[in-house]
């Protein structure tokens, strides 16, 4: 008797590659690109095996790490169609498409509808156009993103959205589930923010000259409101001081003026208070990534990345998982092959190999290459095949010496950023 196994998912293209002297970094990458394959059948599911639910939020935090790994226009232009189905009357997008359940008629109507579920009608849309650069897509779905932007809008009091499901799986008191450490009003609030400054763009990239303005309008109410809500300024400090709290309206650039290296600096010293280990859910990772990653300081990602103590990347391998699982610590009572977590595919691409790719910037402004040379690895090798062709970013430290290599798709324009000096490393 013999058993063959058949891994299943879409057969859309790879499109990167990544690889670096760190075998943990290259396990983690296997982890997630792993979880994410598992979970690209047909629909963008957070787990193959347990609800098999199309759950939204995931198309937009982790779409990065998504889309530097395999060609993903058909996934995203489906799913895209999927909330335009799913859609409700009044302009709600529920958080899983297609709507195979209605989670209020069994009691658990939390799971309905939360800001950073439905953004994806937006978010996500945004991200893909962003790769593939698609005007006709975002111009399909600018009824739907209208819609949920105005019903989020309505969901808010004096500019707050204070409802949802928060930073869903974050470390802290209880067990894992609904957001702990960050007040639910945070990441609600700066969902329909981030929100609102892309329908700004997508609306002037459609020619809708006055819904841009009408959007960046409301971006600027929300920001005002936000920041004296939660911003303390005595502490230099969001809301009760969380990684999420901090780092999200750093990434998104609510921080006022001269204000952002200090809440980036709290974001270290709790990062370092927790030894190096991140506290927060899957809302608020990513975002403490790019924030890191904005305020050069690749070093502290990598720190996180090379724990081997949960909760971490390093104590999932620890345990043998071989796909990424849904709790940071592995706890086998959770789903063993989630993709949520995978905020770190974008530092990898974007982060240490420097590929910033934007099909929304201006011609000669679509590709930057921007390496972080960190203690940890002594050389990073990473390709994108992206819409104008292929974008490598190779570079490697010896001794004194580092050397970076190079390619640009033929015919376009690249901007080079060489690492001057990160963490100890000299170049």
């Amino acid at each position: 008797l013999s058993l063959t196994g058949q891994a299943i998912h879409t057969s859309s293209a790879v499109v990167g590659t990544f690889a670096s002297s760190n075998t943990m970094l290259n396990d983690i990458h296997k982890l997630i690109v792993e979880a994410m394959h598992n979970n690209e059948v047909s629909v963008f599911t957070d787990c193959p095996h347990r609800e098999k639910l199309g759950w939204l939020e995931e198309t937009h935090l982790v779409a990065p790490g998504l889309i530097f790994n395999n060609n993903l226009q058909g996934m995203f232009s489906a799913t895209e169609k999927n909330m335009a189905d799913s859609q409700k009357a009044d302009g709600m997008v529920p958080t899983t498409a297609p709507r195979y359940a209605a989670f209020g008629e069994h009691g658990y109507g939390v799971f309905d509808d939360s800001p950073e579920w439905g953004s994806a009608s937006v978010l996500a849309a945004w991200s893909a156009y962003r790769a593939y650069g698609d005007l006709g897509e975002l111009e399909q779905n600018y009824p739907v993103m209208q819609r949920y932007v105005t019903y989020l809008d309505g969901k808010a009091k004096d500019g707050i959205v204070a409802y949802g499901l928060g930073d869903w799986y974050d470390i802290g008191p209880g067990g894992p589930g609904v957001g702990k450490q960050t007040t639910i009003g945070v990441t609600a609030t700066l969902m329909l923010y981030e929100d609102a400054t892309m329908m700004e763009k997508i609306a002037g990239l459609l020619g809708k000259a006055d819904c841009a303005h009408r959007y960046a309008e409301l971006a600027l109410r929300i920001e005002a409101a936000f920041n004296a809500r939660f911003f303390n300024t005595a502490t230099g400090q969001y809301d009760r001081g969380s990684q999420t709290a901090n780092s999200m309206p750093l990434a998104l650039g609510l921080v006022p003026e001269g204000r952002r290296a200090e809440v980036l600096e709290h974001v270290i010293t709790d990062i370092h208070a927790h030894d190096d280990h991140v506290t927060t859910g899957e809302i608020g990772y990513p975002y403490m990534l790019r924030a890191l990653m904005a305020g050069g300081r690749s070093d502290v990602a990598m720190a996180l990345m090379l724990r081997k103590d949960p909760p971490s990347y390093g104590s999932q391998l620890a345990a043998g998982a071989t796909t990424l699982t849904e709790a940071w610590d592995a706890n086998p009572l959770s789903s063993q092959d989630h993709f949520m977590l995978g905020g770190a595919e974008e530092w990898f691409y974007r982060g240490l190999g420097g590929i910033d790719f934007d099909m929304s910037r201006a011609r000669d402004e679509r590709i930057t290459i921007r390496p972080r040379v960190v203690d940890g690895a002594d050389w990073v090798k990473c390709s994108y095949a992206s819409r104008l062709g292929l974008i490598e970013s190779d570079w490697k430290r010896e001794g004194h010496t580092t050397t970076v290599d190079v390619t640009v798709p033929a015919g376009n324009v690249a901007t080079v950023v060489l690492p001057l000096k990160t963490s100890t490393a000299a170049v």
